[in-house]
């Protein structure tokens, strides 16, 4: 069986995907409201809350816009240390928010002290900040920084990105007392490209009904009024949702620490390879534990090397954006076992030799 080692698309489980050849079913039917009924409480579980989590027929991107249509009032500080965190910023600009760019060196992690920082200049309303930077390999202490913003500045709203982390790495909505924290389908949820997710707290929801110009497509207050019937306001990817419910149902069946464990287990295996044979481009204490960004001190060619993965039913990633030509990423998520990383770990050293 052929291996992504890549940041999304990640491989899906034969049983998921054979789940979209299922007949279509009308979305305003009975059938689907069932199938919809049944999704929900599955995504609440990964997503640890007793709120609400809108399904989006969009990427990550669709719903960091619908997050700054609903949830921003006057001024957003968006949290960029990496170029997905970057795209926050890009997409409040976009959409005509007053936004605050807080910079972080690409490799380093957003710190409480560094939010604290730019919050205590006043005049926000919310908070946009990647939980997991996809082009680093970084991972941000998002508990600790919603638990600062939540002690200090109260009616902040926070948005939290958590595209490549979600479904891998434990995120507590409730305990941890975010506003709107959205993944997309294809990483470590191990799902088709094609949907996201995002968990909207009651006083994030409240705060749209008063925020003029929230779009239509994504706007919140009417996500609510259709999720309460079990709908959605515009047509939605079928196929994809039988695919989540059977998706759900496997992560589920693995169990929610288990899956975590796995993830954990694999990143401290690619990482201690990769302090070994080359360096680990992430700051030490904040490195995820779903991608490894390896810095390429031995100047390997990537493209070579992937060329020689494909041979083999593999692929990893080259560097992202600047980072494209110094680093390679390592994605160990979704439905990558120890047993395919061991495998692609001594196929590059065979390599590279």
């Amino acid at each position: 069986m052929a291996h992504l080692f890549i940041p999304g698309p990640t491989d899906v489980d034969a049983q998921v995907l054979a789940a979209q050849a299922q007949q279509m079913i009308g979305h305003r039917g009975a059938d689907f409201q069932a199938l919809f009924a049944r999704i929900q409480p599955k995504l609440r579980q990964v997503f640890a809350t007793t709120r609400r989590v809108y399904v989006s027929t969009s990427s990550g991107t669709g719903l960091q816009e619908a997050a700054m249509r609903n949830c921003v009032e006057h001024k957003v500080l968006c949290c960029v240390n990496g170029a997905f965190s970057e795209r926050w910023y890009q997409v409040a600009v976009a959409n005509g928010k007053d936004a605050l760019r807080l910079d972080v060196k690409w490799g380093r992690a957003i710190l409480p002290e560094m939010v604290n920082t730019a919050l205590s200049a006043g005049g926000f309303d919310a908070l946009a900040v990647v939980h997991n930077e996809t082009s680093t390999g970084v991972a941000s202490p998002v508990r600790e920084i919603a638990a600062l913003v939540r002690e200090r500045f109260p009616d902040v709203t926070i948005m939290v990105d958590a595209v490549s982390s979600l479904g891998g790495v434990a995120i507590d909505f409730d305990d941890w007392g975010l506003d709107v924290l959205l993944t997309s389908s294809q990483k470590c949820l191990a799902l088709p490209p094609g949907l996201s997710f995002a968990a909207v707290s009651d006083r994030a929801l409240e705060k749209a009904r008063r925020v003029p110009n929230r779009g239509l497509y994504f706007d919140f207050v009417d996500l609510e009024k259709h999720l309460l019937k079990n709908q959605t306001p515009s047509t939605p990817a079928i196929s994809l949702l039988w695919a989540l419910d059977a998706g759900l149902d496997r992560i589920l069946a693995e169990g929610l620490a288990n899956r975590f464990a796995r993830h954990a287990e694999m990143a401290a295996r690619t990482q201690a390879w990769a302090m070994k044979k080359f360096d680990l481009f992430a700051q030490p204490g904040y490195r995820s534990h779903t991608i490894t960004c390896i810095t390429n001190t031995r100047k390997l060619d990537v493209n070579a090397l992937n060329a020689h993965l494909r041979g083999k039913g593999m692929q990893i990633s080259d560097g992202y954006g600047k980072l494209k030509d110094t680093t390679f990423r390592i994605a160990h998520m979704g439905e990558i076992q120890m047993a395919d990383l061991e495998t692609l770990l001594t196929t590059i050293d065979e390599f590279s030799k």
